[in-house]
């Protein structure tokens, strides 16, 4: 079993590892306003690969995995629970990577005053979150922790940009959101942050992939999790520049990016037991809830060669 230590790289046969077929691979790739991906972009880094990337940005998880699972787009990075929707709703996905986090990047945010000051007060009144996001999850698992249920709050199904409008003008009386929409609203006069996930709602993010490209390509999978890990090793040593790159590709302002870039994720590691334990964990809890119609099941959906990326110590 892999340890939980960060992922720097992939094995040295991948590393020497050609092209397919000798020729520029296309690759349509999803990504979101965070993490790993961005910085891929923004240095042309799969370019440089040998690959040749189409980007296409998503405001969140689950309208990127329903692109995936409609073939619009090969490889994208969600939060823990998108592919749950998605695996419940059918799609042949798999799960090609993962990245620990502990939650530092994401919060439920109230109003200076308001009287949300306590998850307990949450009861009746209007929480927001993209359904079927991380956030939905993190907001589920903060109310179990003070006794509540989803029946005990007004849920309000929102994207981040039309979350943060409500936020901004009281139509809502919490979000639950994340980096770097966090960040930007935590900047805003009147925002306090209620809690983080830290200890709340400590999960994973995922890279996942059609399962077209896994089975047919599985040398071009490996290249973007490898080039996905060498960027995180320069996320690593550059943590000024690695803000300036997230504003350059995202449009966040700098300032919300220079808080936001330390708290993210950008290695890459397989999915060990303990990964798919805690994933499973999530879907039967969503299964219990009905909020799924049924039981999934997280290891029928994790690539077998998973297990090809390797780690190394820091």
């Amino acid at each position: 079993m892999f340890s939980r230590r960060n992922v720097l790289g992939l094995t040295a046969g991948l590393l020497a590892a050609p092209a397919i077929g000798r020729a520029a691979t296309t690759v349509r790739i999803g990504y979101q306003k965070n993490g790993s991906l961005v910085i891929v972009r923004q240095q042309r880094r799969l370019e440089a690969a040998g690959l040749v990337p189409d980007y296409v940005e998503f405001t969140s998880g689950p309208p990127l995995l329903e692109a995936l699972n409609a073939g619009a787009v090969d490889f994208g990075g969600t939060g823990d629970t998108p592919p749950i929707f998605a695996q419940a709703a059918g799609s042949t996905l798999v799960y090609v990577g993962a990245q620990p986090v502990i939650g530092a990047s994401e919060a439920i945010l109230v109003r200076e005053g308001g009287p949300v000051k306590t998850l307990a007060d949450l009861r009746g009144r209007r929480l927001a979150f993209t359904k079927g996001s991380s956030a939905h999850n993190f907001a589920l698992k903060a109310l179990a922790k003070v006794g509540l249920t989803p029946a005990d709050i007004e849920q309000v199904n929102l994207q981040p940009p039309d979350a943060a409008a409500a936020f901004r003008t009281g139509a809502i009386d919490a979000w639950s959101i994340w980096d770097p929409f966090f960040a930007v609203a935590e900047a805003e006069p009147g925002t306090q942050v209620l809690t983080t996930a830290e200890g709340v709602a400590p999960t994973n993010s995922f890279f996942l992939a059609s399962r077209t490209l896994a089975e047919k390509q599985p040398d071009t999978v490996l290249k973007l999790l490898h080039t996905i890990n060498e960027a995180a090793v320069w996320a690593r040593d550059n943590p000024e520049p690695l803000a300036q790159v997230l504003s350059q590709v995202t449009g966040v302002p700098i300032g919300p990016e220079r808080v936001a870039a330390p708290r993210g994720v950008y290695s890459v590691q397989p999915l060990d037991e303990h990964i798919i334990a805690q994933q499973q964990e999530i879907a039967d809890t969503f299964a219990a809830l009905r909020i799924i119609p049924a039981r999934i099941d997280i290891r029928s959906a994790v690539w077998r060669q998973s297990w090809q990326v390797a780690e190394v110590a820091q």
